[in-house]
């Protein structure tokens, strides 16, 4: 199972912001350690070049980005200053999840272990998020003539607004989004499919309304491929959250997902979304869960 990092692209940060990028190399490092992979697996994605960034995004919005012309309240939208790290760092998050499509096509499953920035729409940044790494990928694939159908699954605790805004008008992808009602962003889009859960949701009634939600997913649009963003912060301890998922209730949500895609014959690319726990290493396991469970549930135990 190829996995595709960046974490040596480091976005730089001023002390005390609160986006967590120390656990990515956190999450990299668990991994390893986990026994499951071998460092042979661990791949350097290629930055994301103009052309793929075009698929989903303006020219305007990605030579502004690109040269450092974003006015000052673009931005704050972005929740990150701007750098030429933070552009090299973003391009290279979006070419892991357009490199873990094409591993997933070839092997059934791989993952970026960054990545799911959808709140990037066509022409701005927002929410920690500068290039939709999902929109860009999936349409990669398609004018690749790869695939000709791709699910976006977003279990990420906020709506994937710019995946939405992007696909609207694109029947080759589903988009489908399961967030909490009352979080960000405040302004929600419509994606082909959204479920809105309320502050609190727990194990069973999340994993009860996932499992209505992955098979309207499937019976609707029969993706060849699905993207899956695999967001921990619905977890319980998670500072942006506000729903109350255990570690062991997002496990059963990854495993859903995974076993539906099995079982309708979809390659699966993974990425990881959000994660704000108060402890940044609940964060840490809960992504190295969902990428131990994928090498099992797609490759079986290493030998």
């Amino acid at each position: 199972m190829k996995l595709y990092y960046a974490d040596q692209f480091v976005l730089p940060l001023p002390e005390g912001h609160r986006f967590p990028m120390a656990k990515y190399r956190m999450l990299r490092e668990a991994l390893l350690e986990s026994g499951r992979f071998d460092p042979a697996n661990f791949c350097v994605p290629a930055a994301a070049d103009d052309a793929s960034l075009l698929l989903a995004h303006s020219p305007d919005y990605v030579r502004r980005v690109v040269c450092g012309e974003l006015a000052a309240d673009e931005v704050r939208r972005t929740g990150f200053p701007w750098s030429p790290e933070m552009v090299e760092r973003s391009r290279r998050s979006t070419g892991a999840t357009i490199a873990a499509c094409r591993s997933a096509l070839e092997d059934g499953c791989s993952a970026n272990l960054a990545g799911g920035t959808h709140h990037a729409h066509a022409d701005f940044g927002s929410g920690f998020c500068v290039f939709n790494d999902a929109a860009v990928a999936a349409r990669s694939v398609l004018a690749e003539a790869r695939v000709t159908r791709v699910a976006i699954i977003d279990c990420d605790v906020h709506q994937g607004d710019g995946t939405a805004a992007i696909l609207a008008d694109d029947p080759r992808v589903f988009t489908f989004s399961i967030h909490g009602a009352k979080n960000f962003p405040f302004r929600k889009q419509r994606s082909d499919l959204d479920i809105e859960l309320p502050d609190g949701t727990s194990d069973l009634d999340y994993l009860a309304a996932l499992a209505g939600g992955l098979a309207t997913v499937f019976a609707e649009s029969k993706p060849q491929l699905v993207i899956y963003l695999a967001g921990a912060d619905p977890f319980e301890g998670d500072r942006l959250g506000r729903l109350a998922l255990s570690r062991e209730g997002l496990a059963s949500r990854d495993q859903a997902v995974f076993d539906a895609c099995i079982a309708h014959g979809a390659r699966l690319a993974i990425a990881m979304a959000g994660g704000y726990a108060n402890d940044i290493r609940d964060t840490v396991a809960i992504h190295c869960e969902t990428v131990c469970r994928a090498q099992q549930s797609f490759f079986g135990s290493p030998e």
